[in-house]
């Protein structure tokens, strides 16, 4: 027993000496790249051209099905728009099955079918399958385009398009694709209120007829199925799809610009800039430096990770988060783009900044760290996606349509390992131009413009439908009888005059708002003179509160209250009224007359941090803008814009107030306003 005993210890003090033996300083080496066997679909192909693509997977009684229309890029021209219009179209009953018992059918059996111009979609269980790809193939062969469906969906596109004129997000994007491609190019060209107009219901069917064909399309089909069955289920389904020849058609060569320029689009309403650095550049997947590009990408501007975002948020606080993306395509040319969405005080700035990083990766090998970041990023997203199904059949259709060698996906990581931070630096100076690029900014000239005027860079005025432009005028003239005091009794006296302002001691206004499917209550109580309160409430419970009784106040969020001190403190004191313009006759100082949304309005500094803008010509409040520091540092600005004046007692009040605060949005809507009501002390404390 004594020698059994000894031996269990001599072999554990051998194992600790072995160990103790190991250089620990050393990183081991990597073992080698594992082999991919990542399968492949079973395929077949129907005699009118459809090729079809089988993964199957019984894990779950789930089937998905996916149509893929490979017709490349699609010009549309003077009827910009026909393509979506015939997206919404498709699936809008067919020959034999209306639109209303064919929704009903679809939600009967608890699957979800999805159409677009150029693909259709659905997700079914697997005992309902059959069916549903019956009704999707019927609503793809049969589609019924109707005048009364096609009239109410140019009404709906009609619509969007309006609402997305004032948005710079979609301005910007706009016209970047414009200005990138050009006008005659498929990815250049965007549907406008006249292109839209022009379209009839007979371009919409031939569209449909000269697109949506067989020859050009892959059914991918993934989940709980029988091969044998499915490939039956498909040619009774599909057999009568007839041949197409698509329409002939030359795409136009991009090129980039000559020089480095600035081109700028002027949208008065714009609170932050749009700013993109772009330039255009051939790539496929197939090219042999397609991974060092990508991987140069990623770690100039590809996450959180990125350069981009360490500089122009994590450094300065210039924004939220700033990217870069890489293209690829085998029809045309696609661009490489780095973007953010600036503060319009540090617009001119990042774009400095984001031009130091293209040229940093340029000039500069990247760390061995940083590549393999990169690299570890790619390979886990590579890792996880294997191991769903579809994703076999999403690789063996890239395989086909984007004519990469078989075994493309089966050498990726060891493709992907291979590349070397000089390669890194060769893709950057290949794909990423600092000489020959667009400065693409879409911001508030009166802001931004003097300081991009500084830069060493020729500056391109263009229009919001990408047209030139001349320089945008930066201010008008006061004249010379306006003051603080014109514009404050103006303004009173178009909501119901002195007299009456003066006679109201209090108010007491109730808003709703609809915040994520639930209701947000704003009511606010304000006493004459100095004592207000404001509570934001949802289903019952207090989200926040402000509260000033003439002395003292605080601001309650998230459950801890702040006391408000020093100069806001002061502020309040000087401009707690029912209305408010009462107090700005003292604080206020007259800047400049500048057009919001086309309507020239004076704008008026309540205080540092805060202006207030009057309609010239009604006299009205339009909106009123606000810089603060947030919890990190970083300043961000609130606006809240004015419409919808109604009376009340004889004085007129907004009924509609937009709240936006960086990306979000909220719209209130007045339920009720009390002017002159008892309010108790105990709604300032």
């Amino acid at each position: 027993m004594k020698t059994k005993i000894f031996s269990i210890l001599f072999i554990f003090f051998l194992s600790l000496t072995s160990v103790a033996q190991i250089d620990r300083s050393k990183q081991p080496k990597p073992g080698p790249t594992p082999t991919i066997n990542l399968g492949k679909p079973q395929t077949f192909e129907l005699k009118n051209g459809l090729k079809v693509l089988v993964v199957e997977n019984h894990k779950l009684p789930r089937v998905s099905a996916t149509l893929t229309l490979e017709n490349g890029p699609i010009y549309e021209g003077e009827k910009a728009g026909v393509s979506s219009l015939s997206g919404s179209l498709l699936g809008s009953g067919t020959a034999s099955v209306s639109k209303d018992k064919f929704n009903e059918e679809i939600d009967y059996l608890g699957a979800r079918v999805f159409f677009s111009s150029q693909s259709a979609n659905i997700n079914s269980l697997s005992k309902y399958f059959p069916r549903v790809l019956e009704l999707m193939a019927d609503a793809a062969i049969n589609p019924v385009f109707t005048q009364e469906e096609f009239d109410k969906q140019v009404a709906q596109l009609l619509d969007g398009i309006k609402s997305g004129e004032n948005s710079v997000t979609n301005i910007a994007n706009r016209v970047q694709n414009l200005l990138t491609y050009g006008k005659d190019h498929p990815y250049g060209e965007y549907a406008s209120k006249e292109s839209v107009e022009k379209v009839t219901l007979g371009d919409v069917q031939n569209f449909y007829k000269n697109y949506f064909v067989p020859n050009n399309a892959y059914l991918v089909i993934v989940g709980d199925v029988d091969f044998k069955s499915v490939k039956k289920l498909v040619k009774n389904n599909f057999k009568d799809w007839k041949r197409g020849l698509l329409p002939s058609y030359s795409i136009p060569e991009v090129k980039n610009v000559d020089a480095t320029e600035i081109d700028f689009i002027d949208m008065p309403n714009a609170v932050q800039s749009e700013v993109a650095v772009i330039n255009t550049l051939n790539l496929k997947m197939s090219d042999p430096d397609y991974f060092s590009a990508i991987l140069a990408n990623k770690i100039l501007g590809g996450g959180g990770e990125g350069r981009l975002f360490l500089n122009l948020r994590e450094a300065r606080g210039f924004t939220y988060g700033a990217y870069s993306s890489i293209g690829n395509n085998n029809y045309t040319a696609s661009k490489f783009e780095a973007s953010a969405s600036v503060r319009n005080a540090v617009t001119d700035s990042s774009a400095v900044e984001i031009v130091n990083e293209i040229k940093k990766i340029r000039k500069e090998l990247v760390t061995e760290d940083e590549l393999k970041n990169a690299k570890a990023a790619y390979v886990g997203s590579f890792v996880r996606n294997i191991e769903k199904p579809e994703t076999v059949a999403r690789f063996a259709l890239n395989i086909k349509t984007k004519k990469l060698p078989e075994n493309f996906y089966e050498t990726y990581l060891q493709k992907l390992n291979a590349v070397t931070i000089a390669d890194i630096q060769r893709a950057a100076q290949k794909y990423i131009s600092e000489e020959q690029t667009r400065i693409i900014i879409t911001g508030k000239a009166i802001d931004v413009l003097p300081a991009l005027e500084k830069l060493p860079y020729k500056i391109s005025y263009f229009n919001k439908e990408g047209n030139a432009a001349e320089r945008p005028e930066l201010t008008k003239p006061i004249p010379d009888n306006v003051t603080v005091k014109t514009v404050i009794d103006k303004y009173l006296n178009s909501i119901g005059g002195r007299d009456k302002i003066d006679a109201v001691k209090s108010l007491v206004s109730k808003a709703q708002a609809t915040m994520q499917g639930m209701t947000l209550d704003m009511e606010t109580k304000v006493v004459s003179p100095n004592k207000f309160s404001m509570t934001m409430s949802m289903a019952g419970n207090v989200m926040s509160k402000q509260s000033f009784n003439g002395e003292a106040g605080y601001a309650l969020a998230m459950g801890q209250k702040k006391p408000i001190e020093g100069d806001d403190l002061e502020k309040m004191k000087k401009t707690t009224f029912p209305i408010a313009e009462i107090g700005y006759l003292e604080t206020a100082s007259l800047e400049k007359i500048e057009p919001v949304d086309g309507v020239d309005c004076y704008v008026l500094n309540v205080d540092d941090n805060t202006k207030v803008y009057y309609e010239v010509e009604s006299g009205l409040k339009n909106k009123q803008v606000t810089t603060q520091k947030g919890p990190d540092g970083n300043e961000m600005t609130q606006t809240v814009s004015y419409s919808d004046y109604q009376d009340v007692e004889g004085i007129k009040f907004p009924f509609n107030t937009k709240m936006s605060f960086g990306p979000q949005e909220i719209e209130f809507k007045m339920q009720e306003i009390k002017i002159n009501q008892e309010i108790s002390e105990a709604d300032f404390q």
